[in-house]
């Protein structure tokens, strides 16, 4: 006997959870599509009419009340508010803002800055950000949040505020977006004002959002965020839900999300010695070579002891230490956005063989690439 499940989402949600849920459909679910941009109480009215087993849905103000109300099986898969008799799943918002600014460390950024929206997520990635720079300042503008319906659409104007807060921002900065569109109106004020991305600033965003960042100028580097994991988490305890109703945890469900995904709006580092900046360069060039510090140094004519001495002083680590860095952050994002073997993705990374990859990758993370792989997939 099939299971009929109502997504109640909006398009932008579909398609993100789609490539985790399809595999469900041979274990017959049958997938309804409520789309979530109408009047509550019509909502309601089309989900009763579509007699559904168990239900998946954003959370949304009285909306997400009223769909959890109607006593069915639910499971609200993008929120860490608790609802009773539903399961809430969603992506630890402050480990968002912790992996925003670990890459803006890594790069040697001084000065630090945050666009957020006062959303409750918002304000959890805002604070995993500013908690993981510790006693830095962090610079913030508030963009009030329009209908979730924009979230795709691209019309909304840079406002004189915005661009005059970016005007005044210590230079070279590093921009942390709660949100791609966000970082995309960001990048938009940038260009008005003639600040050069990402010289000047560099923006980081986050969802990893193909149709946001593939299309802005320059192309946004942005948090990955697990939809996949997401996706069939949902799927799987609608399922429990189904068959044991009282089965619902007593606490949200929060995945982690995956690494920074660079594109073109952030530089390698934000350094002003040129040395240092000519050794990252280097490193990056010859990424997939077999590099060492003194080939590095002896190609750039530099001094390897001056250079080890600077990068103690900038970057608070040794050149080798951030090749290592630079090669992990590599194979953290072919491990979550290919299938790629490990050891091609070793080789692809710099790593010189497999074994030697997995011991410097679970160094760095706390987990195997294997492993790793697996919770972000």
């Amino acid at each position: 006997m099939s299971r009929r499940i109502v997504l109640a989402t909006a398009d932008i949600f579909v398609r993100r959870l789609v490539p985790a849920l399809s595999p469900f459909v041979p274990a017959r679910f049958d997938f309804r599509i409520v789309n979530i941009h109408r009047r509550p109480a019509e909502i309601v009215k089309r989900i009763g009419e579509l007699k559904p087993d168990g239900i998946i849905t954003e959370s949304l103000p009285r909306l997400t009340e009223a769909i959890v109300g109607m006593g069915l099986p639910t499971v609200v898969a993008d929120s860490d508010t608790l609802y009773p008799g539903a399961v809430s799943i969603d992506v630890n918002d402050e480990a968002v803002g912790r992996e925003a600014a670990t890459f803006f460390r890594a790069a040697g950024y001084a000065h630090f800055a945050c666009v957020h929206n006062g959303m409750p997520y918002s304000t959890q990635r805002l604070a995993g950000f500013q908690n993981a720079l510790g006693s830095r300042d962090v610079s913030r503008f508030t963009q009030p949040e329009r209908s979730p319906r924009n979230y795709m659409e691209s019309w909304n104007e840079p406002t004189t505020a915005l661009r005059q807060w970016l005007r005044k921002l210590p230079k070279p900065v590093g921009i942390f977006a709660v949100h791609d569109p966000l970082g995309r109106l960001v990048l938009d004020a940038a260009a008005e004002e003639d600040i050069r991305v990402p010289e000047d600033i560099a923006v980081v965003g986050a969802n990893n959002d193909e149709m946001v960042c593939g299309l802005s100028h320059p192309r946004l580097s942005s948090v990955e965020i697990p939809w996949s994991n997401i996706g069939t988490l949902a799927a799987e305890w609608i399922q429990r839900l189904i068959q044991r109703p009282a089965s619902a945890p007593k606490h949200p469900l929060l995945i982690n999300p995956g690494p920074v995904i660079p594109r073109h709006s952030t530089t390698l580092a934000a350094i002003e010695d040129a040395e240092i900046r000519r050794v990252l360069q280097y490193f990056r060039d010859h990424l997939r070579s077999p590099i060492s510090v003194g080939t590095a140094c002896a190609a750039l004519r530099l001094s390897r002891r001056t250079v080890e001495r600077k990068f103690a002083l900038y970057l608070n680590m040794s050149p080798w230490e951030r090749l290592n860095a630079m090669r992990v952050e590599a194979a953290k994002a072919l491990l979550v956005t290919t299938s790629r073997p490990l050891a091609i993705v070793a080789e692809e990374a710099g790593f010189p063989n497999a074994e030697r990859f997995s011991v410097i990758f679970t160094r760095h993370t706390g987990a195997s690439p294997r492993h790793y792989r697996k919770l972000h997939a």
